[in-house]
């Protein structure tokens, strides 16, 4: 994949300290790619051994294999940035499963483990984060969603329920980190041209078509239109927008 970097704003992040899940690929690296080209320090966190590569890819990303789901992994991230970078001033939750299974073939072991990403991992980390913003004086708290954040995908229950799970977590997160300075927000992003389906659908690239077809932009989101959304919720740009669910999916849910 091509990691696009910014022509203006490369000054944007200066000083801060970005945390990013799921940063091997797709949206996440493409976010942390951005994070770094306009000044942040990074630490990426994936549990695939490809995380590892990244920093000969982006200057100055400090690179941690790890599971999301598990909570020394959220603390362990959380103090790397600290200790390396001295602080955390924002925390990008990209790291999701999915699943694509009718619900009565949903087992309870699928459902688990589609929550235990896309929701338990997703806390875990917003704690730690929360906790090393407050002493920072604030930050930005940004996750990727999905359109499913809204309305209901066939054959997808344990996803659907997974990602309103994170959007009403953002919520919470917004008002509790009010007072804190801390913003938090959500984008409900539609299909992404990447190879995230493929690990669930055998018929991954007719169903990216079939999307295309169906939203008015007639296309499938690029990863680096989804990362700029996610960079634009943790900069300054955004700073009176918190608790909110920003759709970046060609207009399918306006349908």
């Amino acid at each position: 994949m091509t990691i696009t970097t910014a022509s203006k704003e490369t000054d944007e992040f200066a000083g801060k300290v970005a945390l990013v899940t799921g940063a091997a690929r797709g949206v996440g690296k493409e976010t942390a790619a951005l994070l770094g080209a306009r000044g942040a320090r990074v630490v990426a966190v994936d549990v695939r051994p490809a995380v590892t590569d990244l920093p000969d890819e982006i200057p100055g990303v400090l690179a941690l294999t790890g599971d999301v789901t598990r909570e020394e992994t959220a603390v362990r991230a959380v103090r790397a940035a600290v200790d390396a970078f001295g602080g955390l001033d924002i925390l990008v939750n990209n790291a999701g499963r999915a699943l694509n299974k009718p619900v009565t073939e949903t087992t309870a072991a699928d459902w688990d483990a589609v929550m235990a990403v896309n929701a338990r991992g997703s806390f875990l980390f917003a704690r730690e984060a929360f906790r090393a913003m407050e002493a920072r004086g604030g930050g930005a708290i940004v996750s990727t969603g999905s359109y499913t954040c809204t309305v209901g995908l066939p054959e997808g229950s344990a996803y659907s329920a997974s990602k309103g799970a994170l959007a009403q977590l953002t919520k919470v997160l917004a008002i509790e980190g009010g007072p804190l300075g801390i913003r938090a927000n959500i984008v409900a992003a539609g299909v992404v041209e990447t190879d995230f389906l493929d690990s669930f659908r055998s018929d991954s690239r007719a169903y990216l078509a079939s999307f295309a077809d169906a939203q008015p932009l007639g296309r499938v989101a690029r990863p680096e239109e989804i990362a700029e959304v996610l960079c634009f919720l943790a900069s300054p740009r955004s700073g009176f927008v918190t608790g909110a669910v920003v759709a970046a999916d060609g207009g399918l849910t306006a349908i």
